[in-house]
């Protein structure tokens, strides 16, 4: 295991200035600023919701106080993978939505796309704003030493987690302020700025005036609604629902009291399903009757794109590689992570003889649910996963349970190693723009591989040094 704070006992050079602080201020001093934290987590109302567990569902987000460091060269690298990546899979979209030359060259299997669930048949012709159907791309990142980073997964609808890494930081910043006047640490700040001018860069041809910018959210209910009214807070644009929105004459408007106004870009925080009942699910209560037909007219702009979710999928990750190399003619910055696909037969055979050595996941799953962490698992576990393989192969892939780097964490017993991953925001529109930063999420189980707020992790700041 790679620790990213010490190497052979000795401490990495961005993590020195860090620990001397820890280590002149004692673990009492830690425990009080954990504490005052926690306390300023629940004045802002920073939590998340977790479904099926009955009772109240919401929970204030673990927050560890001891941040993770990239160098300045660590970041240069992910910075030009990441928008590497997101520059790709935008081609992927935009090319499966219309002639579909990867499928035709033989590179993407052609069920693997137009049999995805998440492939909308509504969507195929249209033309988005600069063709982009991806707007803001996730990138899961974890790291197995100094210089091995590897791609765990890509989430191109709509990636949660931003608001925690923009919060995160205005807690540190308060906690700790002499650190940060010590240290030259890049800003995350502008994120919502970026995003709000990204936006702006998506405006349907029809607008010719400074585009209205709403966030569409299912509604205060929703495991994310915080962050969907955070940003819009942040952004000064509405929070709106679909039933704030209606259609009129291929143009969407948005009810306020002063009358009827035009929307031009719609930040949708809700699922392809459930955005027009005319278009998808006819029983939908959280979309706006006829938004699609208004999305083809080029009448609005959505972020990100229905059917953008098709390159989300965990088998089609498996081609992003070659997406690279076909769409943009260069090799990956960022590895993808060794994968198994069931639906092959070969790949099944291995899976279900490794089941105790591989992280198994459901193609479409999210959120840490539905997998099965193999040296963690029972046999008992392990027997009964190995029939939901067997029943749908292709619903699952399988992958080396990688050796993830691990952070210094302030846990009951005080300091002590626990494992993270990596999620940037890259924002597509006019530009290709990625903050230097991002939600590092950290499992503050011992031991525990498994980082999602879900299923037990937590969040820290994540600090990127200036040269």
């Amino acid at each position: 295991m790679f620790n990213e704070m010490s190497v052979d006992d000795q401490i990495r050079e961005p993590y020195r200035a860090l620990v001397d602080w820890m280590e002149a201020s004692g673990p009492e001093v830690l425990e009080q600023k954990r504490l005052e934290a926690e306390t300023l987590f629940r004045k802002i109302g920073i939590t998340f919701a977790v479904y099926g567990e009955g009772g109240d569902p919401e929970r204030l987000i673990p927050f560890d106080l001891i941040p993770r460091i990239f160098t300045s060269q660590e970041w240069r690298k992910l910075d030009r993978g990441v928008k590497q990546r997101a520059r790709a899979l935008n081609a992927f979209l935009y090319d499966v939505y219309h002639n579909a030359e990867i499928i035709k060259a033989g590179i993407v299997p052609a069920d693997l796309v137009f049999r995805n669930d998440a492939f909308e048949p509504a969507v195929i012709g249209i033309d988005p704003p600069r063709n982009v159907y991806s707007h803001i791309v996730g990138v899961d990142i974890v790291r197995t030493g100094p210089d091995d980073f590897y791609v765990l997964e890509d989430n191109c609808r709509t990636p949660s987690g931003v608001s925690y890494m923009l919060e995160n930081r205005e807690i540190m910043m308060r906690m700790f302020p002499d650190l940060f006047k010590s240290l030259r640490i890049e800003p995350v700040e502008s994120y919502p700025d970026m995003l709000l001018k990204t936006l702006k860069s998506i405006a349907p041809r029809k607008c010719d005036r400074d585009p209205n910018i709403v966030v569409l959210t299912p509604g205060a209910m929703n495991s994310a609604y915080y962050e969907h009214s955070f940003l819009a807070d942040q952004m000064g644009v509405e929070l709106v629902e679909g039933q704030d929105l209606f259609v009129h004459e291929d143009r969407v408007f948005m009810r306020t009291t002063r009358g009827p106004a035009q929307v031009d870009v719609i930040y949708r925080r809700i699922d392809d399903a459930y955005i027009d009942p005319l278009c998808f699910r006819p029983d939908s209560v959280l979309g706006i009757p006829g938004l699609m037909n208004v999305y083809r007219s080029g009448g609005v702009a959505i972020c990100s794109a229905p059917g953008a979710g098709v390159a989300d999928d965990k088998a089609v990750y498996t081609y992003v590689p070659d997406m690279i190399r076909f769409y943009l003619g260069q090799e990956p910055i960022l590895n993808n992570v060794p994968t198994w696909k069931c639906g092959k037969p070969d790949d099944l055979k291995y899976v279900l003889e490794h089941l105790g050595e591989l992280v198994v996941k459901e193609v479409h799953g999210s959120g840490g649910y539905g997998m099965l962490v193999g040296p963690a698992s029972t046999k008992e576990e392990q027997a009964a996963y190995a029939k939901r393989i067997e029943a749908d192969p292709g619903d699952f892939i399988a992958q080396p349970t990688l050796s993830l780097s691990a952070c210094p964490t302030f846990v009951e017993s005080g300091v002590a190693p626990r494992h993270v991953d990596f999620r940037p925001f890259c924002l597509v529109g006019d530009d290709v723009r990625l903050t230097p930063g991002g939600l590092t999420r950290v499992a503050l189980r011992e031991g525990s591989l498994v980082v999602n707020s879900s299923q037990g992790g937590g969040v820290k700041d994540t600090w990127i040094m200036s040269d």
